[in-house]
């Protein structure tokens, strides 16, 4: 799957990896409808990370679909509110 993240690029994960990230967008999910800014700031930062060193960067000349879009890493709570869908900000 192809993952973008909002400010710096692309990474190519393997579907293997997002029982991992599920829980952390779990986690995200559960900080966010509790208000909880410093756990929000915190799992973000954490989940971003899971992903970049999960993933292969695409050269940034590359013109891949995204399938997935996470946030930046400065991102607001209010601004990843508006991202979500149901499942969280990953499908699963």
């Amino acid at each position: 799957m192809i993952v973008r993240i909002m400010g710096e690029g692309q990474v190519k994960l393997d579907n293997a990896h997002f029982t991992e990230l599920n829980k952390l967008d779990d986690e995200l999910l559960a900080e966010m409808e509790s208000g909880d800014d410093e756990g929000f700031r915190r799992t973000l930062g954490a989940l971003l990370a899971a992903v970049r060193r999960l993933g292969t960067p695409l050269p940034d000349d590359a013109l891949e679909p995204s399938e997935l879009i996470l946030p930046s890493p400065d991102a607001t709570l209010e601004e990843v509110r508006e991202m979500l869908s149901e499942d969280g900000l990953i499908p699963g």
